[in-house]
């Protein structure tokens, strides 16, 4: 009877065990305000998430080697392609990833058109406690935290969570 007890507690373990292993734990970025985010391009211009203001802006962390963020590359340039002229802009912080030459190389291999920013120590990751790759952040027109996709995002669910954050106006548009 106890080792029928303690296989059924060793059972329980490995369960419990299991469901830690596989289960993705969403970023959670600090309600309200999204996290200050200025960072170089890899030509060295820098760019500051505060300048688009009045816009809604995904923030999209990324890594060279990441499978899923190359895979969903189509899909953030197509949303970016049909809303950059409206109030919507995709930053592509590239996180883990080498040197900036060889970031501006892979992005410009994957096709990516949006802005890409360099996250070289990885300080803006921990700001938005990044656990893995890829992460988007949607953030709304008044610089808050609307949203956060853990994972690999298809265009549907950018584009349904997108849509009502817009603003019927754009600064600087």
């Amino acid at each position: 009877m106890t080792s029928w007890l303690k296989l059924l507690g060793l059972a329980a373990v490995v369960v419990i065990a299991a469901q830690v292993w596989t289960h993705r734990v969403a970023p959670t970025a600090p309600a309200g305000a999204a996290p200050a985010l200025s960072l170089p391009t890899p030509d060295g211009r820098t760019v500051d998430l505060s300048a688009y203001r009045g816009k809604v802006v995904a923030v999209n962390f990324w890594a060279t080697w990441c499978g899923p963020c190359r895979a969903e590359i189509p899909e953030l340039a197509q949303v970016w392609r049909e809303h950059k002229d409206g109030c919507f802009e995709l930053l592509g912080v590239a996180e883990e990833s080498g040197k900036p030459a060889q970031i501006a190389s892979k992005a410009a291999e994957y096709g990516i058109p949006y802005p890409v920013l360099v996250d070289q120590d990885g300080a803006a990751g921990d700001r938005y406690r990044v656990t893995g790759y890829p992460n988007t952040f949607l953030i709304d027109a008044e610089g808050k935290v609307a949203k956060v996709f853990a994972g690999a995002i298809d265009r549907e669910a950018l584009e349904r969570a997108l849509r009502p954050l817009l603003p019927a106006t754009c600064p600087r548009a």
